[in-house]
């Protein structure tokens, strides 16, 4: 088979899928870990430098590495690419794993403007391709439960939206991260990195999409202490040198919806003890719902004569999360195991099936329009239209 011809669906059923991990660091670790989880074989890794490589591969047990996206793309033996890279990089480690016939799980944001972002969409589409982008919070059992009573009707008419994403690991000048570089990250850091995640989320469960905005996004710290070669969600040590700061430390948004809904949302990376809490609610004229990842074990559902914890595992969650639940119930799952149901859902649909809810390179693309949207707001300080 040569690299530019993908395999079969009988083909690639009749093995295990083999991957390729495109940067090793706290993300590219997640991912290799659910390749094997999917039933995957972790074939080659590359990091940011040969030696990186090589011990990302020891560490993490791939079988080789490789060095370019053009050696990647040459690679008859890989049938998925995991784009894990700084975000400047996404576009053209997608772009040659495309050309080159193979399957791409690319880490959000898909591309760091909505142009290359609808380029890589029809790419995919065109090639037959599978393409995915982890919004893994979608994942939890709690979370499909939310979205089936939203969807049976259990809320009525949803009147309002709304929630938080927030963070601490930015909220001192020591803290550092590539993210902190717009060269790097691409011109928004918090909205794109985590407020994208609460979008997806708030869209999903509401079936609603946001269809006009308006936001302020702030940098606090207008200087950081350079930290270089950080591990993700660490400090440095305040000795470096200094630079100028221009990406968003906080959003906050507000916006409408193409269901009638109004909604707003808090987006923050120095919120101190706060480490993850993407929290939201969806009000409707019948009841309420509450998502907390966090404390992804339960909802909580509000009426206006009582309000239930529902459990994960309850005899009142929907049949169709059963197969999201993957301990019993009383014992967590986590933020792992959604990824792991988001990555072998992405290698089912490789192999021919239609897991639902499974978020694809449309759903990538539709992030990149709402955040330029968010920019654009902030910037302009006036309500922007998101396209549709």
């Amino acid at each position: 088979m040569k690299s530019s011809e993908p395999a079969t669906i009988v083909e690639q059923a009749a093995r295990p899928l083999s991957a390729a991990v495109i940067g090793t660091g706290f993300i590219g670790e997640i991912h290799s870990r659910s390749v094997r989880a999917a039933g995957g074989r972790l074939t080659a890794v590359a990091a940011s430098t040969p030696e990186r490589s090589k011990e990302a591969a020891q560490r993490l047990g791939a079988e080789r590495i490789v060095g370019s996206p053009e050696e990647l793309a040459a690679a008859d033996d890989i049938d998925v690419v995991h784009v894990c890279t700084p975000n400047r990089f996404h576009a053209d480690y997608v772009r040659a794993a495309l050309e080159s016939g193979k399957h791409v799980i690319c880490e959000k944001p898909l591309a760091t403007d909505p142009g290359t972002a609808a380029e890589l969409t029809e790419l995919a589409a065109s090639k037959g391709l599978t393409a995915t982008v982890p919004f893994v919070y979608r994942f939890y059992p709690t979370v499909r439960h939310a979205r089936d009573r939203v969807a049976r009707g259990d809320l009525g008419a949803i009147r309002l939206l709304h929630g938080t994403y927030l963070q601490d690991w930015m909220s001192e000048p020591q803290d550092w991260s590539w993210r902190v570089d717009p060269e790097l990250n691409g011109p928004s850091r918090a909205f794109a990195d985590i407020g994208s995640h609460w979008c997806d989320l708030v869209e999903f469960i509401s079936g609603h999409r946001i269809t006009s905005v308006m936001a302020r996004l702030r940098t606090a710290l207008e200087e950081r202490f350079v930290a270089e070669n950080a591990a993700a969600f660490s400090s440095g040590d305040g000795q470096g040198q200094t630079h100028r700061v221009t990406t968003e430390d906080l959003g906050i948004l507000v916006f409408e919806t193409d269901g009638g809904a109004t909604g707003s949302a808090v987006i923050s990376q120095i919120s101190p003890g706060r480490k993850n809490r993407l929290w939201l609610e969806l009000d409707g004229e019948a009841a309420a719902l509450v998502f907390d990842q966090e404390h992804p074990e339960e909802l909580w559902l509000g009426r206006r004569d009582a309000a239930t914890v529902v459990p994960r595992g309850s005899m009142l969650m929907s049949e169709d999360t059963a197969r999201f639940d993957v301990v019993p119930a009383g014992h967590p799952q986590g933020y792992r195991d959604c990824f792991d149901a988001f990555v072998a859902d992405t290698y089912a649909a490789i192999r021919g099936e239609s897991p639902d809810g499974l978020p694809t390179f449309e759903d990538g693309a539709r992030s990149a329009v709402i955040v330029a949207a968010v920019v654009e707001s902030s910037r302009t300080e006036r309500w922007v239209e998101v396209p549709s």
